[in-house]
């Protein structure tokens, strides 16, 4: 499903064309940018503005996120929000499911849901040392709310998002928050996986796409990048171009580095 049909950047005169991010030739460059498939990946080098797109979609879209702050309030997209408020969109049917994830966030996400769990618990301790001497019955009232936190957050994360590996609870956390008919982006959600657990992740992609779901990736992995049927956006590339699997220099150079990598070694 493609929920999202297109984005538009509207004009930008005065100083603010002169800022961050809309100095970025990415941005300058961009005009309207169609997707045309459940699945499209933004690909590019450091410093091409794919994750500032990303970004700037999320806000423009009101996405949830998956991190210690919203798009709304986090410091760190005051710039990007501008450049949200400037796309004009374009919806199949419009959703407000799905969320927006960085990877870097991922790990203050987890810190927040183990920060919960303790508060809840240490709360359920509290209740026992301030009811001493009372009914059971009337301890049980008291952790009621305390214990049902603790449940919930066991039944969507098991254990917790710290009880594993980082790529372990990074898919933990997509399988729990993924739902059908949402529109999800992913900013280098390669970051903390294996390439067994990249593998894992395509899976899952594939198994919510089947279930209505649209995803906007930024990604530097040609494994994710190999998803069948996907859109691929090289953003070196001004405007940005749909571009062959087999054409992206991601794929080409790990395939020549894989093939000879004392070549390479040696001339480094």
């Amino acid at each position: 499903m493609i929920h999202l049909k297109s984005i538009t950047v509207r004009p930008t005169a005065g100083p603010l064309a002169e800022q961050f991010p809309f100095c970025l030739p990415l941005i300058r460059s961009l005009g309207r940018l169609e997707f045309t498939a459940p699945v499209t990946f933004l690909v590019g080098e450091n410093g091409s503005g794919k994750s500032t797109l990303l970004e700037a979609i999320a806000c423009s879209v009101g996405a949830v996120t998956v991190g210690s702050e919203s798009v709304g309030t986090d410091p760190t997209l005051a710039a990007v929000r501008n450049l949200g408020k400037s796309l004009k969109q374009s919806w199949t049917k419009r959703t407000r499911k799905g969320f927006f994830l960085r990877a870097e966030d991922f790990f203050g996400y987890a810190k927040r849901l183990a920060e919960m769990r303790e508060a809840a618990e240490g709360a359920v301790r509290a209740v026992d040392e301030a009811y001493e001497g009372r009914s059971e019955l009337a301890k049980n009232l008291a952790k009621m709310p305390h214990r049902s936190t603790i449940g919930a957050l066991e039944g969507r994360y098991g254990a917790g998002l710290d009880a594993g590996s980082h790529g372990e609870n990074f898919l933990k956390l997509f399988q729990s928050r993924v739902v059908p008919g949402g529109l999800y982006l992913l900013d280098e959600p390669e970051v903390p996986l294996s390439p067994l657990r990249q593998l894992a992740l395509l899976s899952l992609l594939k198994d919510m796409v089947d279930r209505d779901c649209q995803f906007l990736i930024a990604t530097h992995s040609p494994i994710l990048m190999a998803f069948p049927g996907a859109t691929i956006l090289n953003c070196d590339v001004l405007p940005p171009a749909p571009t062959a699997y087999g054409e992206l220099e991601h794929v080409t150079l790990t395939r020549s580095f894989l093939n000879e990598p004392e070549r390479y070694l040696r001339q480094l």
